[in-house]
């Protein structure tokens, strides 16, 4: 009788994933993991494709789909070449600033080889999906004029010079990380980052043929409805699986991302109600969008609470921020990649190391750390990321445009980069 109960409990236990011993495979955190990995790969591929695709014109929709596939791919193939392995390995001497090469191509990699308690194989593809989106993001600030081929090289040069050294300082071990940056799933890495490169490119590539006299608004709403929807549900793969387990932080992580991305778009309908007299689709998706992002850094680290005033702030902020952007400044940043990603990435940064503190319903601080210490620790990687984002997207963009050109020409604009660039149009006329 002994033996039998002996075996059952054996058995029991080997049936327990979340049991396994340290770096032995985990097989609840590793499913988790791998749906993680497809809801944010997800994120870009149908779901920012259709959001960006739908706010454009119908003649550049395709122009826009082919951008968001390419970046997809010409990521994927730099992150094994080793931008994965600066970014995520031991760089030695230069480890606080930049990762070493001995992971370019994942050489010994194997279906055995684990990071913490799940492979790396998957670690890896979870990794990569974060720096697809974040690349793809900056399309939103110069769609409709920008050549694909300047497109592709500043796409591959941006992830290199760029988001490999920041995610590096604050996810790899680097000196920010050493100074104790809160960034749970890359409020600063991939919202500032990307949002300030959107800027810039921006300002550098110019405005659109009529733009701001004439009207260009969505061709497609229910294409952007569509794709901001599979937005919010990949997102919970982009904040609940940066938890990098199956635990209760990965369902706090994913309850106040779903928070503040309804606090977020209801914020952004009742200022629209209130300045416009009309709610549209479009500002409550948007509104949704900027909740998403705001949160993102502060996600892992907040309650409830913390999550429905931060929604409340991304709605009231980046709403200003998209009005002054477009009707003051007069920047032509397409799709409101600055506003909602980047002021709202700024926003949400800072208020974690409000938000985070157990008083306020968050997980903490570090002991001996007050709310001043860590906003000013926030603050200072958010200036660093803005001042080297900004840099180097304008020389990258700048030596492009005496290579190669930036923008299609004024005649190639006005008939659409579907059929100048791609020989291809969106839509069949009936």
């Amino acid at each position: 009788m002994s033996s039998i109960i002996n075996k059952s409990v054996i058995l029991g236990l080997l049936l327990l994933p979340e049991m396994a011993l340290a770096g032995q495979l985990n097989q609840a955190h590793t499913a988790w993991i791998l749906t993680s990995t497809a809801l944010v790969l997800f994120m870009t591929i149908p779901g920012l494709s259709l959001f960006y695709g739908g706010l454009v014109r119908s003649k550049n929709v395709l122009s826009v789909l082919m951008q968001c596939f390419s970046i997809t791919c010409i990521v994927s193939i730099l992150w094994l070449v080793g931008v994965y392995s600066f970014i995520f390995t031991d760089g030695g001497e230069l480890q606080k600033i930049i990762g070493g090469a001995s992971k370019a191509f994942l050489p010994n990699i194997n279906v055995d080889s684990l990071t913490g308690d799940i492979p790396e194989t998957l670690y890896f593809m979870f990794q990569m999906t974060f720096a697809i989106i974040t690349v793809a993001l900056i399309v939103g600030a110069f769609a409709e004029r920008m050549k694909f081929s300047a497109m592709l090289l500043f796409s591959a040069l941006w992830l290199i010079l760029v988001y490999m050294p920041i995610c590096h300082w604050i996810w790899g071990g680097g000196w920010l990380a050493d100074l104790g940056v809160m960034d749970f799933a890359g409020g600063i890495v991939i919202h500032v980052n990307a949002g300030v490169a959107a800027l810039v490119a921006a300002l550098v590539i110019g405005k659109r043929k009529g733009f701001p006299t004439t009207a260009m608004p969505p061709h497609n709403m229910t294409m952007v409805v569509t794709g901001a929807g599979m937005l919010w549900v990949g997102w919970f793969g982009f904040n609940a699986g940066s938890a990098l387990t199956a635990d209760g932080r990965a369902g706090m992580a994913m309850l106040v991302t779903h928070i503040a991305a309804a606090s977020g778009a209801l914020t952004w309908m009742f200022i629209e109600l209130k300045k416009f007299g009309k709610a549209s689709v479009l500002g409550v998706v948007t509104g949704m969008v900027a909740g998403l992002g705001t949160i993102t850094p502060a996600s892992g680290f907040v309650g409830p609470m913390g999550a429905l005033v931060i929604g409340i702030t991304a709605g009231i902020v980046c709403f200003c921020a998209t009005q002054y952007v477009k009707r003051t400044l007069k920047i032509d940043d397409s799709l409101d990649v600055f506003p909602v990603h980047g002021i709202g990435g700024i926003t949400g940064s800072l208020l974690t190391g409000v938000f985070a503190t157990s008083g306020l319903g968050g997980l903490g601080l570090p002991e001996g750390v007050t709310i001043l210490d860590q906003v000013s620790v926030q603050a200072l990687a958010i200036f660093v990321t803005v001042i080297w984002s900004a840099f180097f997207s304008f020389l990258i963009l700048k030596l492009l445009d005496k290579w190669i050109g930036l923008r299609v020409t004024i005649d190639e604009e006005i008939e659409g980069l579907d059929t100048v660039l791609h020989e291809e149009t969106g839509y069949l006329d009936l």
